[in-house]
């Protein structure tokens, strides 16, 4: 019993050594740039990423990795996801640097990409481009020299919750809208509560530890609970999983991927 119990906290304290802290300050980024053990990737649109960008940095727009048609904003398949990586040359081996628009959506949702997918190290560069700047890092309009590789997925189902994962834990998980009021007054799911994703930022800076455990227990989202995520396509959901899971370490969060368009058609 003792050596299960070790066994468990040992489980635990790896689970959230993955997650711990998956935010970087420009300056510390600064400093890793050009290190060859690490990968920056704009998730910004392949236009902005044409006009200026990080040095060194490849582009992997968001819109890229979802599928075509209805409803809208489906993530593809791991293997058609890795396949997009690996031409792109992000490497689980490496550590992973993440920014986007400064209102991290789009950042988010490929940090949860990346860690469903079983990527160890991945980092959010918090304030953006404009922090970036503001430590006056490097910038270039030309495209980074990339080796396409081999990924094998090592999918998280932990974090990660379909349309029936959903169904079965109404009235036992906590479910949180993330859309703004505008959104969520045309419907939300059955016994969600409503929680807009901006609540986690200072206008392109992710809130201060002690201010999102203030937001988040107003919400009443506390770590006791089993916690599922949800946007009209999981883009917003993404910041405020890393919010959660990794900078409070809080241990049972999900995003339900399909999200409110899916559920809407059912």
């Amino acid at each position: 019993m003792r050596k299960l119990s070790l066994s468990i906290l040992l489980l635990f304290l790896y689970i959230s050594g993955i997650y711990a802290q998956d935010l970087i300050s420009a300056a510390d980024a600064k400093k890793i740039v050009m290190s060859k053990n690490t990968i920056f990737v704009s998730v910004r649109p392949a236009d902005d990423y044409a006009r200026v960008h990080i040095i060194n940095a490849v582009n992997v727009p968001v819109s890229t990795l979802a599928k075509e048609g209805e409803p809208e904003g489906i993530l593809k398949s791991p293997g058609e996801l890795t396949k997009i990586l690996g031409e792109k040359g992000i490497d689980p081996a490496k550590k992973i640097v993440i920014y986007g628009t400064g209102s991290g959506k789009s950042s988010g949702r490929i940090y949860w990409i990346l860690k469903y997918l079983g990527y160890p190290d991945v980092k959010v560069l918090d304030g953006h481009m404009k922090a970036w700047m503001g430590v006056r890092g490097k910038v270039t309009n030309a495209s980074a020299s990339v080796k396409a590789i081999s990924v094998t997925a090592k999918v998280d189902k932990s974090i990660f919750a379909d349309y029936a994962y959903v169904k079965s834990k109404m009235g036992s998980a906590l479910l949180v809208d993330v859309r703004p009021p505008d959104e969520t007054a045309t419907g939300i799911i059955d016994g969600a509560i409503e929680f807009e994703f901006s609540k986690v930022l200072n206008a392109e800076m992710l809130k201060s530890k002690d201010e999102l455990v203030s937001v988040f227990n107003a919400a009443g989202m506390t770590k006791d609970k089993e916690i599922i995520l949800y946007c009209a396509t999981s883009v917003r959901a993404g910041i405020v999983f890393l919010a959660l899971k990794s900078i409070l370490e809080y241990p049972n969060v999900k995003i339900y991927e399909a999200a409110y368009n899916e559920w809407k058609t059912k």
